[in-house]
């Protein structure tokens, strides 16, 4: 069982973001094996929401390729600032030791407001954060005219909590069996958030109830056998999370250090 003092964010004082980001790969691999599972069976969502684009980009040379966001505006910023960024070194391709990615992989972890769907679509590969019908139907709309369909997670409130997004945990299969019949959608799986706390172990019963309801979801055979992805657990309980059978973890501090001041961005 982990500890309090396991949860925590490795130092984010004097080390370097390559330490940080060691760390976190170190401690989600230390994870998966105490309950079986493997290293490459978890994927690991940098969230950048308080990193410096400095950051972002010291990131991809380290090879990460998974990032994610909460705010459209900023994401739609930085798939901007982090293209033209990539597009700079395949022009002086060899004359630098770095392997970049030819493209990175945006997932859309935050609140996402209908009138904003259109300007994230093309440039996230993966939405977490589908609550309601309504949002649903209007990224059908907004995609209508795509080859692929939009994948997406639907967000569970499965803490309860009043103060957080997602759909009620009843109404959770409800709502994938009608996202399961739109052309232009394909649910993967399921989302969700635990409580704020000093105590990572809060997080558990949270984390087993949407593991639990993403079973009972799939043994009604609603998604197919591509309804597979939950994802749970950010820099204070990631662990915790892939304890409990996430497969997506969203980390952001852990990695990136503390906020830094927006004059830096």
């Amino acid at each position: 069982m982990t500890t309090v003092g396991d949860q925590k964010s490795a130092g984010t004082g004097q080390t370097t973001l390559k330490q940080r980001y060691d760390a976190v790969r170190a401690r989600i691999a230390e994870a998966a094996r105490r309950v079986g599972r493997s290293p490459d069976a978890v994927l690991l969502a940098a969230v950048t929401k308080n990193a410096s684009i400095d950051q972002v980009r010291e990131l991809i040379e380290l090879g990460h390729v998974d990032f994610a966001e909460n705010r459209v505006q900023t994401l739609v910023q930085r798939a901007g600032q982090i293209e033209e960024f990539l597009q700079r070194h395949r022009q002086i391709r060899g004359s630098k030791p770095v392997n970049l990615p030819d493209r990175l992989r945006w997932h859309m972890i935050g609140h996402l407001q209908r009138n904003k769907v259109r300007r994230v679509l093309d440039l996230v590969r993966l939405v977490h954060s589908v609550d309601s019908l309504r949002l649903a139907e209007e990224i059908q709309v907004a995609s209508d005219r795509r080859e692929e369909p939009v994948e997406v997670l639907v967000q569970v409130n499965t803490s309860g909590e009043k103060s957080k997004f997602g759909v009620a945990h009843a109404a959770a299969s409800h709502l994938v069996e009608q996202i399961d019949t739109m052309m232009t959608l394909r649910p993967r799986g399921l989302m969700c958030m635990a409580p704020l706390s000093d105590d990572p172990e809060t997080a558990r019963p949270v984390f087993e109830r949407c593991r639990e309801l993403i079973e009972d979801i799939r043994s009604e055979g609603l998604g197919g056998n591509h309804f597979n992805i939950l994802s749970m657990g950010m820099s204070s309980d990631f662990e915790i999370a892939i304890e409990c059978g996430a497969n997506i973890v969203r980390v952001g501090s852990a990695i990136f250090g503390p906020p830094v001041p927006e004059a830096e961005q």
